[in-house]
């Protein structure tokens, strides 16, 4: 098993700040706050129990919770996004990514989340988090960088930070 050193630490630093690429990019599919990276995989800024809703009439069968709870007090917590998704019939699976950086297991889960064929949205504050973790995924299963970074940034998200990774895992290392 390969290990992502003590996990990019410093790439998030710049996440828990909005960026431009925090800006919604709009296209005819800007329906919703989800940013479709894929026809698998939608990310979006922090959901609401009303958003739960919205993502059962957009398809979604799986929500990933990229957030640690108590990062926003104020926010729904993991159990209260678990219990509506559950409610609504959805799966629900927590991967929390805290500004310390990603991990080796953070990384499996999301491939194991993605493996299901599940029509997914995944979460945290803004959006990044989610679409680093994704990206990570991907490039360890063999997908081109450039091909992560070109969906990554049709979605309005920005890979830069973890590029270097991302090379390194696409490429085996």
């Amino acid at each position: 098993m390969r290990f992502l050193p003590a996990l990019l630490p410093i790439a998030l630093i710049g996440c828990s700040a909005a960026t431009a690429t925090d800006t919604p990019i709009p296209t005819e599919e800007t329906q919703s706050m989800f940013r479709k990276i894929n026809d698998n995989i939608s990310v979006a800024p922090q959901i609401s129990l009303d958003d739960i809703t919205t993502a059962k009439a957009e398809g979604v069968t799986l929500i990933i919770n990229n957030r640690p709870d108590g990062e926003d007090p104020s926010a729904p917590q993991s159990a209260d996004i678990e219990a509506a998704a559950r409610e609504a019939g959805m799966k629900y699976i927590a991967i929390p990514i805290t500004h310390s950086g990603f991990s080796g297991p953070q990384v499996d889960a999301m491939i194991a989340a993605l493996a299901d064929g599940d029509k997914i949205l995944a979460y945290c504050r803004s959006g990044t988090r989610s679409t680093l973790l994704w990206s990570l995924a991907q490039a360890k299963q063999g997908v081109s960088p450039d091909e992560i970074s070109r969906l990554a940034g049709n979605a309005g998200y920005d890979i830069t930070p973890v590029r270097a990774m991302v090379d390194a895992l696409s490429a085996g290392q």
